[in-house]
């Protein structure tokens, strides 16, 4: 019988640590403590020493404004940051740390800070960097803000208590937990502020992080152990990532970065206006490289080239993982394509389809969509004809099962006047089209096997003029949202159509862009041949 306990009790520790090992492993560094690779700041007064990232003012070396060293990987929501500093100097000596922020042209840093200092009158508390509203919780306090910006607070410890908690002449840890709207701060293990914020025209939730040097008399601050964790989002919020891929065919094509920036300020802008319970962030031109990108991810858009070159041919192994969580997965346009083998057959049941080279093909052609299925996706999307480079003859899962086409057409046989190729043509799709004139489905909806996961897959998207089209961008916006596994509104997902400015931002080649005049010409050229 003893024997017996022992053992439960030794699996039990055994439980334990695991548990505490897999919570610790959530953690990832962010500061690689050998240089400043991923930050991005003044080279003039951050360096890194001996470990940590320094921030130091001289009397020879001063500052004329607070400087900042902004962690450029990535952007905070939910989160745990956890990392260890050490303020050296006068009294006056003032630092902090800013998390959901934002930055202006000039460098300076707006939005929530855990604050520093050295004589103890602001360390732990929870500051509004540049925003007007100033302290928000003193340390000692938990302070609720409402939509108005009343607050009302209560006490969580004593200030001089849990100052002595700190010590001002080593180091010690910071701990910064968002989660929603509520922000708090820990040193050394003790709670010191906590704020909860509903004031809607300054409530964060999502920003930069960076790290502050203030203006003043000479002083020095010094980070070390830079660590973040993320947070599944709080209540029914859902997270969407998009991967841009690097620039690829010039002005206007394959314009990844600027797609998902559009995307993603389609879908933020109607979290503010329409309560759409989404954040969005975007990883621009290339994998990313920080560490904690698809931790707490509902859903990936992917918008890259294809090919050998696909992120996800060569991320395939751990994007599995992610996959498994219940992740959804949407990809666009290239984005569709990768190498058969283990690529193509991950693509299968993720997306349930995939552009496979020697059977699909992609020409440029006006795709003509006269009827639409009843699906959340297709919600409040009227029926449009859209030229772009629509891949089609695409390989499905067999029997289709658990795809459901979203948009199908007919292509017509100048689709297939080139030469057979890897991509131009090949017997299949041409006994597919030219003789038994089957639609071919440019766009689906797939459920994975376990019932869990979503994936969408949509071919279009080579020109990056047609997301003005309202029918065109919607249909993603509300794929982009169904997939991870929220409601789609009976009208879909509401988006300003985007100006002609608001097209040309953030495109990878904005001095290829051809001149007004020319676009002119082309246009009028174009309506004289109609």
């Amino acid at each position: 019988m003893k024997l017996t306990c022992m053992l439960a009790s030794f699996v039990c520790l055994l439980a334990t640590v695991s548990l505490s090992v897999a919570q610790e492993n959530e953690f990832q560094s962010i500061f690689d403590g050998k240089s400043l690779d991923g930050w991005r700041g003044d080279s003039e007064v951050w360096r890194v020493e001996d470990g940590a990232i320094v921030g130091e003012t001289t009397a020879d070396k001063t500052i004329k404004q607070n400087t900042f060293l902004v962690w450029d990987e990535g952007e905070l929501d939910d989160f745990v940051l956890r990392l260890k500093f050490r303020i050296s100097g006068t009294e006056r000596a003032n630092s902090g740390i800013q998390v959901r922020s934002s930055q202006a042209d000039n460098g300076a840093m707006a939005g929530y800070q855990a604050d520093i200092d050295r004589s103890g009158t602001f360390i732990g508390i929870v500051y509004d960097e540049r925003t007007g509203r100033g302290i928000l919780a003193q340390r000692g306090q938990k302070v609720s803000i409402d939509k108005e910006g009343k607050k009302t607070s209560e006490s969580i410890g004593k200030a001089d208590e849990l100052l002595t908690h700190i010590n001002m002449d080593d180091w010690n840890e910071y701990v910064v937990t968002g989660k929603g709207n509520e922000i708090t701060t820990q040193i050394n293990g003790k709670t010191m502020s906590q704020v909860v914020d509903d004031q809607p025209d300054h409530f964060d939730r999502q920003g930069l992080l960076g790290l502050q040097l203030h203006v003043g008399p000479p002083m020095k601050i010094e980070f070390k152990d830079i660590e973040l964790k993320r947070l599944p989002l709080a209540g029914d919020q859902k997270k969407v990532v998009f991967i841009a891929g690097k620039p690829s065919h010039g002005w206007g094509q394959h314009e990844h970065n600027a797609g998902c920036l559009l995307m993603a300020d389609c879908l933020n802008q109607s979290a503010t206006e329409d309560g759409l319970p989404v954040v969005s962030t975007v990883y621009r031109s290339g994998w990313p490289a920080d560490p904690t990108a698809l931790d707490n991810a509902d859903t990936v858009v992917v918008y890259c080239d294809g090919g050998g070159r696909h992120y996800l041919h060569a991320h395939g192994e751990d994007f599995e993982e992610i996959m498994r969580k219940g992740v959804g997965l949407v990809c666009i346009h290239y984005g569709v394509e990768v190498p058969k083998g283990m690529s193509g057959q991950r693509f299968l049941q993720w997306i349930g389809g995939y552009f496979e080279t020697d059977w699909s093909v992609n020409p440029h052609w006006v795709a003509k969509f006269e009827s639409l299925p009843d699906h959340p996706i297709t919600q409040g999307v009227s029926p449009f004809e859209i030229n772009d480079e629509w891949y089609y003859h695409m390989r499905f899962s067999p029997e289709m099962s658990r795809v459901t086409p979203i948009l199908t057409a007919m292509p017509g046989p100048e689709t297939l006047k080139r030469k057979d190729g890897p991509h131009s043509g090949n017997p299949s799709v041409r006994k597919s089209v030219l003789e038994e004139k089957e639609p071919q489905h440019l766009a689906w909806a797939f459920v994975r096997g376990d019932g869990v996961g979503r994936g969408f897959g949509f071919t279009g998207g080579h020109f990056h003029r047609n997301w003005q089209d309202d029918n065109f961008r919607k249909l993603v916006l509300n794929a982009i949202v169904w997939s991870a596994k929220v409601d789609v509104p009976d009208q879909g997902i509401a988006s300003t159509t985007p100006s002609d400015e608001a097209m040309n931002e953030n495109q990878d080649y904005p001095d290829r862009a051809p001149n007004k005049k020319a676009n002119a010409k082309k246009a009028n050229a174009k309506k004289a041949k109609q």
